[in-house]
């Protein structure tokens, strides 16, 4: 599938960043079944900012933990403006290990600018969870789809996204900085963010063609019922896939995908 040359990775960013954009609660609603959410890290506290917890997609027992900005001004600073702290990081992680001995797929949606990065988070150790579930997640013994459904910033986006399967929305992004932050430090100038954007390499396509995602569901023309549904199809396609491979085999495809990124050839 070639990018659209008439849209810029800018242009992406600024969709991906759409305060009416449907965020991790609206997929849960409308793909989920009997969805029950788990709350805690069991350590110091809940962190509104991701929801996460276990339901059915066709009958299919999952895990989902999603990233969630919230809708109205008060709720979005309940939910921190979906920057997780570390306790939605172990709180995720407590369910993923619990998918792990019960043998459920987790289905990460990721939508957050990064996570937060506050003084009291780092106090508690928002670096060290973060590692954590990239540790953890790469031998997680149970089948994990990431889907990037919005914007997917830094270490707080890639905290969800190792994973057998990753999937992007057209319009979502995917980096290790924003736009912003890379101009800054780059040329000092935060209004070369167009620019750096181009740099990046953050859009869908980009990430499809050097092989960081697996599939990009389209979102030109459609509803949002018509993503979701799409989505929602392909999601059902690929769990029945994974949970076809054994164990070993899926745990050594899972290493391959990540040890593939960034290779030179």
């Amino acid at each position: 599938m070639a990018k659209a040359d008439s849209i810029t990775a800018y242009e992406r960013v600024q969709a991906a960043r759409n305060g009416k954009r449907p965020m991790g609660s609206y997929y849960i609603e409308h793909m989920v079944d009997d969805f029950v959410e788990l709350h805690g890290d069991r350590r110091f506290g809940d962190d509104a900012a991701i929801v996460a917890g276990i339901g059915y997609i066709n009958r299919i027992p999952v895990t989902v933990i999603a990233m969630e900005r919230g809708e109205t001004i008060e709720e979005r600073m309940k939910r921190n403006f979906g920057c997780p702290e570390p306790e939605g990081y172990r709180k995720a992680l407590r369910l993923m290990k619990e998918a792990e001995k019960f043998h459920r797929p987790v289905i990460c949606f990721i939508g957050s600018s990064g996570a937060y990065c506050g003084i009291d988070a780092e106090e508690r150790g928002q670096g060290l969870a973060i590692a954590e579930n990239l540790y953890e997640m790469m031998g997680l013994k149970t089948p994990i789809i990431s889907v990037i459904v919005g914007e997917g910033g830094s270490g707080g986006a890639l905290a969800l996204g190792v994973c057998d399967t990753a999937i992007m929305l057209e319009n979502a992004v995917y980096s290790v900085i924003s736009p912003e932050g890379c101009a800054s430090i780059l040329w000092k100038d935060a209004t070369k963010a167009p620019d750096a954007a181009e740099h990046l390499k953050l859009t869908s396509y980009d990430l499809l063609k050097f092989e960081v995602i697996e599939k990009i569901i389209r979102e030109e023309g459609k509803s949002e019922r018509e993503i979701c549904s799409a989505l929602k199809r392909f999601l059902l396609d690929e769990i029945m896939r994974l949970q076809t491979l054994p164990i070993p085999e899926l745990l050594d495809e899972r290493y391959e995908k990540f040890r593939k990124i960034g290779a030179f050839r």
